[in-house]
């Protein structure tokens, strides 16, 4: 049974977290979204509340024929993606593959080097090992300004602007999470060049949106090549956000989301 929220009424947005993360990730942005949409946030299996399933490869692409699948199977034709992360990776695949209406991708996984790809292998690793090995001083730590601030910098642009019950909501996601091993192991699988085949990506709305303050998938670097292998694009900078921005700017990141969908809307 996949965990999920569904709320709002209107065209379908679907959102995919990241390694890790639950659909909560979400959550400071989805009531703006339900205002004009039916928004459908979820765990993907082996995170947050949904239970790992048999024949399905945590990773980008595994995720991706997954969801492809689960949408036929719920009767959500051409949804308006919305990924994070991983997510963000899982959203550019179905738009390749023809089964969005329009791509929003924050952060996405796959414009790494080989360091770039190394170093966020290790940073969510670490990530996890704390939460299992002191999950229960973590949730206290969270509680105090200067706790989220040494915990939660590595994901929020403003890690003391997290709700200390989210927080611990995370961790715990983080640490429970059965897909993530090998969700990690595919990364070494998925880079993105400029010579792939972009499939219907050209043909829908695209926007690649990057904090300036991410630490895990690299502002400068991973942005600048998201820009070269998908010209078509458009790409935004949301300043002072880490690589989780919903929180560190929600207005931001729900009008860009909100963009997109009418630029969607034009080109019917």
């Amino acid at each position: 049974m996949i965990n999920l929220d569904r709320r709002g009424s209107g065209s379908p947005v679907v959102l995919v977290h990241g390694i890790g993360s639950r659909w909560q990730c979400f959550e400071p942005v989805l009531d703006r979204l339900a205002e004009h949409h039916e928004v459908i946030a979820l765990d993907l299996p082996g995170f947050g509340a949904s239970p790992k399933l048999p024949g399905v490869r945590p990773g980008p692409r595994g995720f991706a024929d997954w969801l492809s699948d689960w949408l036929t199977e719920e009767g959500i034709a051409q949804p308006h993606l919305v990924g994070s992360s991983m997510g963000g990776g899982v959203a550019l695949e179905l738009g390749r593959r023809g089964v969005a209406s329009a791509v929003t991708a924050f952060s996405p996984v796959g414009f790494w080097g080989t360091p770039g790809l190394r170093w966020t292998q290790g940073v969510v690793t670490t990530l996890q090992v704390a939460a299992r090995a002191a999950g229960p001083v973590l949730a206290r730590a969270v509680d105090h300004p200067v706790g989220r601030a040494a915990l939660l910098s590595s994901m929020f642009g403003h890690p003391t602007r997290v709700d200390p019950d989210a927080a611990r909501g995370d961790l715990a996601g983080l640490a429970g999470a059965t897909g993530f091993a090998e969700a990690r192991h595919s990364f070494g699988d998925y880079v993105l060049d400029a010579a792939d085949d972009p499939g219907a990506l050209p043909d829908i709305p695209v926007t690649i949106a990057w904090g300036t303050r991410d630490v895990v998938l690299i502002h400068r670097t991973q942005s600048a090549r998201a820009r070269a292998v998908l010209p078509f694009a458009r790409h935004v900078d949301l300043a002072g956000c880490g690589h989780l921005p919903f929180n560190d700017d929600p207005a931001a990141c729900a009008r860009i989301v909100l963009e997109d969908s009418a630029a969607t809307k034009e080109n019917r």
